[in-house]
């Protein structure tokens, strides 16, 4: 019943930039805390950036300066703007929402970045 389907991963050079979508569905989108994971090759999940139900925004440091995370309740969408892209942002990205108790997430898109 409930989908997270992130999209707008791909390959692109260092320095590039890329938009990753998540659109949701099965759940009340504005009432959730909305975040952005992401897992690279052989390592664990790690929170790369947090928006909650009111807007209020949090970016874990190596995204700090590159990466913006925006949400659009009326599309029931959560974004994630990254520029300025290093080879060790590659990593497979997650998109997560939360609300008390309750965690779902998404199925990942692949985010390749090359030097």
């Amino acid at each position: 019943q409930v989908q997270l389907v992130e999209s707008g991963g791909g390959l692109v050079q260092a320095g590039g930039s890329l938009r990753l979508s998540c659109a949701a569905s099965g759940i009340r989108f504005s009432l959730y805390d909305m975040s952005w994971y992401r897992q690279p090759p052989e390592k664990q999940r790690e929170l790369v950036a947090t928006i909650t139900n009111g807007a209020t925004t949090f970016h874990t440091e190596p995204a700090k300066g590159r990466f913006t995370i925006s949400r659009d309740n009326a599309k029931n969408t959560v974004y994630l703007q990254m520029n300025s892209l290093k080879p060790e942002d590659t990593a497979v990205y997650y998109c997560k929402a939360a609300l008390l108790g309750k965690v779902y997430w998404g199925q990942g898109t692949q985010v390749t970045v090359s030097s």
